[in-house]
């Protein structure tokens, strides 16, 4: 019913040499776990750190939702459908991969890059790739290519914020400290639930948390 991962526990990834370190939540190129590789549409929840001057190279995508969330500096976006844009903190960022699409993601600002990023399997394969930033944003973001919907919750001390009902519910925390039931979760954190119902975040400082509620693609497949 709920399951909890702590920041410590994710897999360790990237490549620190090149200014690159990455925490994966699920199952991750060469980190694989066959009883974690998604939970609902979620396929990834990486935690991504980028020095000044470090990114990835241009590098293909298909048939995935790619949602991105930086937490501190400015992630440099390139793609081969003719984006290119700076992300910064309270931005969100999808790229729908769809039929196939190559991107760069650089840190070009003088500063450390923190950002989330979380991808999600698509309803249908195939398609034609798309791409947009939301600014500053503040009410939920539907994904209906994934049937499902991401919220944005920054909580004061004392705030609480209801658990969506979903066949599953993803909670990530980005700031503060929040608890849920028992638990107190940290940054890094994040909680897997099979059964919101009445369940409640009670922020126990200023938080800032991500919510993806998701239908069971089974279900949506009919």
């Amino acid at each position: 019913m709920i399951r909890i991962q702590r920041a410590g526990e994710r897999y360790p990834g990237g490549d620190r040499a090149a200014g690159i370190e990455t925490r994966h939540a699920l199952s991750f190129g060469p980190h694989y776990d066959p009883d974690n590789l998604r939970f609902g549409a979620l396929l990834a929840c990486n935690e991504e750190r980028l020095a000044p001057g470090a990114g990835f190279d241009e590098h293909p995508h298909s048939h995935t939702e790619i949602v991105t969330w930086v937490v501190e500096g400015e992630l440099t976006h390139h793609d081969t459908a003719g984006h290119t844009t700076v992300v910064r903190p309270g931005d969100l960022q999808r790229l729908s991969s769809a039929g196939g699409v190559r991107h760069v993601e650089r840190n070009d600002a003088g500063v450390p890059l923190v950002f989330v990023q979380m991808w999600l399997a698509p309803l249908s394969p195939g398609g034609e790739p798309s791409y947009e930033v939301v600014r500053g944003i503040r009410e939920p973001y539907d994904l209906p290519e994934a049937d499902a919907r991401l919220h944005v919750r920054r909580p004061a001390a004392g705030g609480r914020v209801a658990v969506p009902a979903a066949d599953f519910v993803y909670v990530h925390v980005v700031r503060g400290t929040v608890g849920l039931d028992e638990e107190l979760l940290h940054p890094g954190d994040a909680a897997r639930i099979t059964d919101p119902r009445g369940r409640t975040l009670v922020a126990t400082t200023g938080a800032e948390v991500l919510i993806w509620e998701m239908r069971d693609w089974r279900k949506a497949l009919g």
